[in-house]
């Protein structure tokens, strides 16, 4: 297997996470004036919502080398520095019937390229302040660390 391949087919990865917390990373890019990259997801779960990109941290692999392959895939830029600011539980899931994901914040210090999206999201945007349909267990986050108003 690749680094590159899934190592669980999606029937084994819904059979795990559906009995043990899964491990995620979520990822705060900011503008030189401090607004955050967000975007709005177009498949589920949380479909319509806005979110911080973030994904699964994947067997084995390192949660910085999880920051970049994520930051690639969902906003096509190269990380180059990144920090651990915290991490996000999420209740919201477990009561709605999906998995149990725990994610590590990172804030991404340097980077190359541009934020753009891909298929997983509809649209993206710099906001400084919360916008309506944010996801319920990081609009708390944000909010207490400062990363957004409301």
């Amino acid at each position: 297997m690749s680094k590159n391949e899934h190592p669980l087919t999606q029937e084994e990865f819904d059979s795990i996470y559906a009995k043990v917390p899964r491990l995620t990373v979520e990822i705060i890019v900011k503008d030189e004036a401090g607004a955050i990259f967000l975007t709005q997801r177009s498949i589920e779960p949380c479909k319509g919502k806005w979110h911080l990109p973030g994904g699964t941290v994947r067997f084995g692999e390192p949660m910085t080398d999880s920051v970049k392959r994520i930051a690639k895939r969902e906003l096509g830029i190269e990380v180059t520095d990144c920090n651990n600011v915290g991490y996000i539980e999420y209740p919201s899931h477990y009561l709605n019937g999906l998995d149990s994901p725990v994610g590590i914040v990172f804030e991404v210090v340097a980077f190359d390229g541009s934020p753009t999206i891909n298929a997983e999201a509809s649209h993206a945007g710099w906001f400084t302040h919360l916008p309506a349909e944010i996801h319920e267990d990081q609009d708390v986050f944000l909010l207490n660390n400062g990363y957004i108003r409301k």
